[in-house]
């Protein structure tokens, strides 16, 4: 995977593509590796710091720490309390200049809780290392972090205008979710870029310019009760497990054929009573074989690619849903969760740049991953309020949120190099 950007001749290809780069991009990137040694003694800090998203004091501690490196730089830092959403918080930075605004994305917390044994930063050879969050998303936070140094030591981030939000609920969102996200979504109003340092799909050659969005859903139907030889009759009816069934298989047969659409039925229910927690996934269900079901329930998700192919699918389902068996009822919610993040015109204009940032710098091209190969993340909830945005600018490696996730550490300064030209760009040559 990352073989592409480790050919033999690197080395000359570099040297050639520093001749296109102007004397303030030479420094940009001189900075970069002059602090390497710096970046990745930061991320083995981090990384041993336990930020499971529950564990509000980690998320913190982790906030601290990088709140000092953006003071340093200059930045005004706050921290935002959670307690609104269930949640530690949320960190910010803003670097006020003249430039256009740009904001940085990333995330505080991690899938490891404090009782999970995956905890430490381990290095397993000169280029590799393995630790919870190294690439997701602790990795890209310093990429960000070093990107902004690197413009500070080059003589330029005093003319940019810079917002920061990192996020300590990313992985398990807070609820309501709309004050969870509030932070964000004010921070991109006037924005003309938005950049996440998730970790993608792994790939330095990929960067993401498109997510499915992932909004959960919840059916409901009933039947009338009666003795399982009375069923189908005029005055008793089909009962809520057809109903239901019927509805999914609808489902299937309109709309499982749409590109980049999916909705999986997660988990299903039905009986006499039944109990369903849709948001743990847990349900219980009691009836005999010889009574008709009086009650059924099916929680799932639904992943699109654009807020128009998500409006068109739910218009769909709740027509389907009210196409109702004899003596049957159906009610269809949806939950707000994750929007889609469309391939927008703007989207594909920011790849070409740090398309050109890469080839500019001797890394080589990097073009758009598969929308399928790209699940939800925070960059999301501001897709459509910026005129571009882009994704997995964040460090390269395998195996994220669970304890085989490993870095590839010669990524760091290459990513952080793209990152920081990226941003110098975008505030002066638009």
């Amino acid at each position: 995977m990352i073989a592409a950007l480790a050919l033999p001749n690197r080395a000359a290809a570099q040297h050639a593509a520093a001749r296109t780069l102007s004397t303030t991009e030479r420094n940009i990137a001189s900075a970069v590796d002059t602090h390497n040694a710096q970046a990745l003694a930061l991320l083995e800090q981090l990384v041993d710091i336990n930020s499971g998203t529950t564990n509000f004091a980690g998320v913190r501690h982790v906030a601290d720490i990088l709140a000092a490196q953006f003071d340093s730089l200059g930045f005004t830092t706050q921290w935002v309390d959670g307690s609104s959403f269930h949640r530690a918080g949320h960190l910010m930075a803003v670097h006020k200049g003249p430039g256009p605004k740009l904001l940085i994305i990333g995330h505080l917390d991690t899938v490891f809780d404090l009782d999970n044994p995956f905890q430490k930063f381990e290095r397993l050879d000169d280029s590799t290392a393995r630790g919870p969050g190294v690439i997701d998303m602790k990795g890209g936070d310093i990429i960000a972090l070093y990107a902004l140094r690197a413009l500070k030591d080059a003589g330029v981030l005093d003319s940019m205008n810079i917002v920061v939000v990192y996020d300590g609920d990313e992985e398990d969102a807070g609820a309501p979710l709309a004050d969870a996200r509030r932070t964000l979504v004010d921070a991109a109003k006037g924005a003309s870029a938005a950049l996440g340092f998730e970790d993608g799909a792994g790939d330095p050659r990929t960067a993401v310019i498109a997510r499915r969005g992932d909004i959960g859903w919840l059916l409901t139907t009933t039947g009338r009760p009666a003795h399982s030889s009375q069923i189908f009759t005029s005055d008793i009816g089909a009962g809520a497990v057809y109903e239901a069934s019927r509805i999914l298989d609808q489902f299937y047969q309109r709309l499982s054929k749409e590109q980049y659409l999916t909705f999986n039925p997660g988990v299903v229910v039905g009986g006499t009573t039944i109990t369903l927690d849709s948001t743990e996934s847990v349900g219980t269900a009691a009836g005999k074989s010889n009574v008709g079901a009086q009650r059924a329930q099916v929680a799932g998700d639904i992943r699109t690619l654009s807020p128009e192919q998500l409006a068109h699918a739910k218009r769909v389902m709740r027509d389907i849903a009210t196409h109702n068996l004899p003596h049957t009822t159906a009610a269809l919610t949806f939950d707000d969760g994750y929007p889609p993040m469309a391939p927008t015109a703007g989207n594909k204009r920011l790849l070409a740049m740090y398309d050109r940032a890469s080839r500019d710098l001797g890394f080589g091209p990097v073009v758009a991953v598969d929308p399928s190969r790209a699940g939800a993340a925070d960059v999301s909830f501001v897709a459509s309020d910026v005129p571009m945005a882009i994704d997995a600018l964040g460090l390269s490696g395998h195996d994220d949120h669970t304890a085989k996730e490993t870095a590839d550490l010669r990524m760091l300064p290459v990513q952080t190099k793209r990152a920081a030209l990226l941003m110098y760009r975008l505030t002066f040559h638009q």
